[in-house]
């Protein structure tokens, strides 16, 4: 800046304290007489005032073409244009221009015209030095207040639409659950609101999350110009549109950014590990702190891949994170008009990122619940038609095994009786003798053809195949037990990988299968523990592990949990993992049961699929 003194009759020191003028600033004098702009010219050089002169309308438009002009001294008689039309012209081009009227004339209503005009004072030829420095003086001063005046309104009016825009953001999360899609459209209007004239005026923005295991940063969203030919494309679709701000959360706003292609290349290739500790975005998550890049250049180590893929050496990165957890990073820059990134700049995208934040973790919340209410209507559903399936699989195992065990018991000693009676029979003569081995001969018949009806009951045991997909029978087969889980402390786990398998089988006795095992291992955990249930494809068959981390079995009774009524519980009758074996075996289906480390037991089934 250059320093002012003040003319005579008033303080000097005030006066030149002020700073008027900008360094790239300069004061033209327009007149056609050289001498007198050689006097003005000298006068403010011993003042460090910058001046250049001008003899002609045509020179001095040229003169503002090439140069910042604070002020100009412009003589009312020109040889090629009037003073006044120029005046006209003039205000009209820069209102920040400061303009004094120089006229030969002391006529007031000439002067009065030319303030009407827009002329900021005028001086009257000859010029008084003394009246010169203090007319320059005051329309500097009255320049550099109206300048001062308007960039702070224009800076009230700005932090006014980004607090309204912040507003907008906060009652839209605070009215409506985010869903994914929402969310979206949310982050999304916050990279507007970084990048638009009417938010932090950033060129671009970035914006990196981690995945749901916190394992991975990956890109997902940018806003700005591909390249700077096209760098008002952004804002002037803004401007098409007559968009303010707040505007934008009730507008489809993503067609208009299909052609953002270039910088959705590049944030789709931000790809960071969380392994990776000490990369700058990671940096940044860790220690919940933004990072300035100046020309390649920060507190820690940029690496160059990074430069290299944003194209850009200048940028800040900013956190989004909750209190829990690193959410993901904001990375903006300047990238077309190159504009330094200051401290303020930081501040505000800090701000607009919190924003970001409350967003995913209001939407993850909403996300959570929704999972949850999801996985209760089933629980409600799947016990609603399955509430007796768990008594009648038990009546029927028992029954039907009970039946196996008599028929297998019985039958032998009873043929065994029978035989050995008709053998006698033949050899006793003696009719009174005779008439009692009659009676047992007949009670052992009826006794051997009940056995053989009880075998084919327990043999009719018909299945119903249908071509059935696998994964919500599981998922429905777990839900049961949700209540149980829960009670339990029970953390459960489903795992399943791939297209949904479609398997030619029973769906009821298979899910009979599924409850039982799952069962088992529910009730081998009464502290607590975590079911894990997968299901994937491999080769040509699939597979099913239900896997606990409950008390187990030995090794030495391991291979006895099939027998029948072979049990570890203090109740129930050991028939479950029969049955569970009958019906797989009558799938073609192999069934394996082995200890989990550190506890537990893996049970695991195997279909064939081309069954």
């Amino acid at each position: 800046m250059v320093e002012l003194l003040a003319p005579v009759g008033q303080d000097d020191a005030s006066i030149s304290s002020e700073r008027l003028v900008d360094d790239n600033e300069t004061i033209v004098i327009v007149d056609d007489s050289p001498e007198i702009a050689v006097l003005l010219r000298a006068y403010l050089s011993k003042h460090n005032l910058p001046s250049r002169a001008a003899f002609s309308a045509a020179e001095l438009f040229r003169m503002i073409g090439e140069q910042k002009v604070a002020l100009v001294l412009l003589d009312i008689g020109l040889p090629d244009r009037g003073g006044n039309e120029i005046l006209s012209e003039l205000v009209h081009h820069d209102p920040d221009l400061g303009i004094i009227m120089v006229t030969g004339s002391t006529d007031l209503e000439t002067a009065l015209h030319c303030l009407r005009l827009g002329a900021d004072d005028y001086l009257t030829k000859p010029v008084n030095i003394e009246q010169f420095h203090y007319t320059v003086a005051k329309t500097l001063r009255k320049r550099r207040l109206a300048i001062d005046n308007r960039r702070f309104q224009e800076k009230l009016q700005l932090t006014n639409l980004r607090t309204q825009f912040l507003h907008q953001l906060n009652l839209k999360m605070n009215s409506a659950y985010l869903s994914a899609r929402e969310l979206k459209g949310v982050l999304q209007t916050i990279l507007i609101g970084i990048t638009s004239e009417e938010g932090l005026r950033f060129n671009r923005a970035f914006l990196a999350l981690f995945d749901e295991a916190a394992t991975m940063l990956q890109g997902e969203l940018a806003i700005g110009p591909g390249s700077r030919e096209d760098a008002a494309e952004v804002w002037n679709e803004i401007k098409r549109k007559n968009l303010k701000l707040q505007d934008l959360f009730s507008t489809v706003f993503a067609d208009s950014f299909k052609k953002d292609v270039i910088v959705n290349e590049i944030v789709r290739s931000l790809v960071v590990p969380a392994s990776f500790v000490q990369h700058p975005l990671m940096h940044a998550c860790r220690h919940r702190s933004s990072i300035l890049v100046r020309q390649g250049q920060a507190d820690i180590a940029i690496p160059h891949e990074l430069i290299e893929t944003l194209g850009e050496d200048s940028f800040v990165i900013v956190p989004l994170f909750s209190p829990s957890k690193a959410l993901g990073v904001i990375i903006a820059d300047n990238f077309v008009t190159r504009q330094p990134i200051n401290q303020a700049d930081i501040e505000a995208l800090e701000i607009f990122a919190g924003q970001a934040s409350l967003a995913i973790e209001h939407s993850r919340l909403y996300t959570d619940m929704q999972s949850k209410i999801d996985e209760l209507e089933l629980v409600t559903q799947e016990l609603e038609k399955s509430k007796d399936l768990l008594i009648e699989a038990e009546r029927y195992s028992a029954l039907g095994h009970m039946s196996a065990q008599l028929v297998h018991t019985l039958r032998n000693p009873i043929t065994s009786i029978g035989g050995t009676a008709r053998l006698l029979s033949k050899r006793i003569p003696e009719a009174e003798n005779k008439k009692f081995l009659d009676v047992l001969i007949k009670e052992t018949s009826k006794l051997e053809a009940t056995l053989t009806d009880l075998f084919s009951f327990v043999g009719r045991n018909e299945l119903v195949k249908s071509p059935q997909t696998l994964f919500s029978l599981i998922r429905r087969s777990v839900m049961i037990f949700y209540g149980a889980m829960k009670k339990s402390s029970i953390i459960y786990e489903i795992d399943l990988q791939g297209e949904d398998p479609i398997l030619h089988i029973d769906s009821e006795k298979i899910r009979q299968v599924f409850v039982h095992l799952i069962k088992n291992s529910i009730e081998a955990m009464p502290d607590g523990g975590i079911l894990e249930v997968r299901c994937w494809q491999e080769n040509n068959s699939v597979l099913i592990s239900i896997r606990d981390t409950g008390t187990g079995v030995d090794m030495h009774n391991l291979h006895r949990v099939t027998d029948p009524f072979y049990t570890t519980k203090t109740y129930g009758t050991g028939l479950g993992l029969t049955l569970v074996e009958q019906i797989l075996e009558q799938h073609g289906a192999d069934f394996s049961l082995t200890p989990s480390k550190p506890t537990g037991m893996t049970a695991l089934i195997r279909f064939k699929k081309d069954l």
